[in-house]
Parts: structure tokens; sequence; C-alpha cells
């Protein structure tokens, strides 16, 4: 078993037989089959790839090249493409762009925030988009039941897949209830793009339960904070020591649906608070299985877009 990741099929377009690969692929496991930059050599192995390869969602917005790293591969001759990092001054950098150009899967997770009452939000999920004509998503909810939408209403649209955080303006063009209920929107000239941290941390509230130490001891903390790599807590008494290893057990609403996650840990730090009293732990989440890992992004997203 190779590590937990992201995982999303490749498409048949993005791979072709004497060129090098952007990114790493792996099978459906998460088993590494080729290594960035490796070069497909027969037709046989560009169909397998095709058939049963997957790539990291998140090296997807790296592995955009720019003209100076476009090389010769010494051996083929074919085109090298050498993925790009973002560098520091980049991160939450805006670019705006030609929707064509930003790789959304269908069930991505959308953010809709009314442009005239922004305390009224909806989360929703992309069906799909015809281009120039509109963007279809699920119906929005509000307490179980269908929101009433009107026509031309407008929104502000989040989505946050990767390590990219897109933004557009779009209105409802149409409320569509039968075979099911979804929802027409108009189709963006341009979206936003804004490349945002790893740590990029969500301000919480919530009850977890941390065990940790050598003998093992459990404790409730009140987590202040949340990342994809990690959260910090408070917990009334000192809980082990830095480097040791646990568990953490909490409850996340992502989308719409409780998740309760139960990911292991590292203690990185360990300090008392400003009143003295209690004790403020720091948290690193380690070998996250991929769907708590898309359950962590999700809410860790949603959160970050509610605060704007």
């Amino acid at each position: 078993m190779g590590d937990t990741r992201s995982l999303m099929p490749i498409k048949q377009t993005e791979i072709s037989m004497g060129l090098a690969i952007p990114w790493a692929i792996y099978d459906e496991r998460g088993t590494l089959l080729l290594t960035s930059g490796s070069v497909i050599e027969t037709q046989e192995q560009l169909e397998e790839l095709k058939e049963h390869g997957y790539c990291d969602a998140d090296s997807l917005w790296d592995s955009i090249p720019s003209k100076s790293s476009l090389t010769r591969n010494s051996a083929s001759g074919a085109p090298f493409v050498q993925p790009d990092k973002p560098a520091a001054s980049e991160l939450n950098k805006e670019a705006l762009m030609e929707l064509d150009s930003v790789r959304w899967a269908v069930g991505e997770i959308f953010y809709l925030q009314v442009h005239d009452n922004t305390a009224l939000r909806y989360t929703v999920r992309l069906i799909g988009f015809v281009k120039n004509k509109s963007i279809i998503v699920t119906a929005p909810m509000a307490e179980g039941k269908g929101a009433l939408i009107r026509d031309g209403q407008t929104f502000i649209v989040r989505a946050f897949p990767g390590k990219k955080a897109y933004a557009f303006t779009a209105s409802a063009l149409k409320s569509v209830y039968t075979p099911y209920p979804y929802l027409h929107l108009t189709y963006p000239k341009q979206v936003r793009g804004t490349t945002i941290r790893q740590g990029s941390r969500a301000n919480v509230k919530i009850i977890a339960s941390v065990t940790l130490g050598h003998p093992e001891q459990t404790a409730a903390a009140t987590l202040g904070d949340l990342s994809m790599g990690g959260t910090s807590g408070i917990i009334k008494k000192p809980l082990g020591n830095k480097g040791d290893t646990g568990l953490i057990k909490f409850k996340v609403n992502a989308a719409g649906t409780d998740e309760y996650l139960s990911l292991k840990i590292v203690l990185r730090s360990l300090a008392p608070t400003e009143n003295g009293l209690e004790y403020r732990h720091g948290f690193e989440f380690v070998d996250v299985p991929t769907q708590s890992k898309l359950i962590l992004s999700a809410f860790v997203h949603q959160t970050l877009a509610e605060m704007e």
C-alpha cells in the first residue's frame, strides 16, 4: 500500500507515448507506478495507465509548466516538463483565468454566498457545465429542504480544490425540479484563482478526545484551529511529551453531513496558556487516510469560506 492521498483518474488526453509525465502516477490503492518525469515507452504501457492510472489531485496545481521549465530528455529527445513549485511570493496572489483552464471534478463542493445577503450561504456540488451556457449544480438546501432560489439571484461562488482557492460571481438561470432538483448558474467569463497555504488554519471550537503518551492517557481537548496538517487544542493538564504519537477523535460537519474523524497524531508542541491554568497542545496529523483527508479538506475549506 502506498501513501494515502487524494487520487483522481487520469484523463485520456493527459498522457502520451514518448513524452515525460509532469506528475507521479499511482494505481487505485495509492501504489506508485511511475515517478514524475518518467517517459511512457510502449503503447501497452500507455493503455494500461489510461485504464488504471491515478494522479494526486493536489499535485495538478503544481504541474503547470512555464516556458523556462521545458527542456529535452536526453534519452528520448522528448520534452521534459519540470513542475514549477509556487514561490512564496505567489501565495495568496490572485490571477484571473478562463473557466476552461480550471480543473474541477464532478462532485466538487461549491459554496454559494448570496450577493445581497452575505450571511446566507449554501453548499452544493458540481454536476457539470456547458461551455458559455451554464454551470449545473445540485439544488441549494436549507434545513433539509430545497431553498427558494429566484431566477436572477446573484451569488459569490467559491471552491477549494487542491492548493487553489477559486471565486467567481454567477446568477441563477433556472431551478429544475425533475427528474431531480438542480440549479443552472450563469457561465462566468473569468474565475479568480489564489494559491493557498498548505497550513491555512480555520478557526474552530470543537471538542475532541485525545489519546497520547506511554503509558497511554486520554483527555478531552478543545480545538481552536484546524488545518490539513494538524490542529491545536487546550487540555486541562499536560498530556504526553513532545514527539509522542497517539490518536485524536472529533466530529465535523462537512457539506451538510456529520463526519467522525479518527486521526493519528504526533505531539509537536506543549505550553501553558496565558492564564497558566491549562495547556495548549500542538498536534501534527500523520498517515491520514484518503477518505479522512477529503472530509478534512472539505471542512477546513468550508470554514475558511464562511470566515470571509
